[in-house]
């Protein structure tokens, strides 16, 4: 155990663990996750017989049985961030242009490979991540994962969904004491995964309008929280 003097967000505190570490997979936990009988080993079983796999992530479930979305990700492009935040994603949940964020159109039920995984719980080679950096500091919570992943694929790796593996997330209990900073943070983390790999890609006036709507729903359901007492951070 480590013990930090301060909260330094979710990716400073991983990185000190990560320093520590010296095995050859290092497996990212939460505490609100529950591992299911095996889950560990499948996903070190299957990294160590895919060389090419830089993280491994399980089927991670919902205390109710559904599927927690953020086990099996695209990285959020402009286009898919779109269709996200303007609902198309929920309207055709299949389909694989509107929904491609969260891999909509692929079966839970069968391995592939994905753009990320969640850091909640996701089995990563010592190896890729040494070569790739730790977590990015500028992320405080959230997105700190889909940069690492990001990172990752970009350096020749590759990430993959592990539905034999199984977990159960509870998830929010700890973001939900300080849901007003959680929510600020989402959005922030938002901006900092678009202006570092997609904003010199971008147009000037489209980073403008992402920038507004990123902060202009922020702003709305910072305002809905205040009214409703009620502050959801992540869709």
């Amino acid at each position: 155990m480590i013990r930090l003097k301060e909260n330094l967000g979710f990716g400073r505190a991983n990185n000190a663990g990560l320093e520590a570490a010296d095995s050859e997979f290092v497996l990212l936990l939460n505490p609100d996750v529950i591992l299911e009988e095996g889950c560990v080993a499948r996903l070190t079983e299957f990294i160590a017989a895919h060389p090419e796999a830089g993280a491994a992530g399980p089927r991670l479930a919902r205390p109710d049985g559904r599927l927690d979305l953020a086990a099996r990700r695209a990285f959020p492009s402009p286009l898919a961030s779109f269709f996200r935040l303007t609902g198309l994603s929920k309207l055709f949940p299949n389909s694989p242009r509107f929904n491609r964020y969260n891999l909509g159109n692929l079966s839970p039920d069968t391995v592939h490979e994905i753009d990320a995984g969640t850091a909640a719980c996701l089995l990563i080679r010592r190896k890729a991540i040494d070569q790739v950096g730790f977590f990015d500091p500028d992320y405080f919570m959230y997105g700190e994962d889909l940069d690492l992943c990001f990172r990752l694929k970009r350096g020749g790796w590759k990430i993959y969904f592990v539905p034999t593996a199984g977990a159960i997330h509870v998830k929010g209990k700890s973001t939900s004491q300080e849901t007003g900073r959680m929510l600020y943070e989402f959005h922030r983390a938002m901006w900092i995964f678009h202006k570092k790999h997609y904003a010199g890609s971008t147009p000037s006036i489209v980073n403008g309008f992402i920038w507004l709507g990123i902060w202009s729903r922020w702003a709305a359901l910072r305002l809905r929280a205040r009214l409703t007492r009620h502050s959801k951070v992540s869709p």
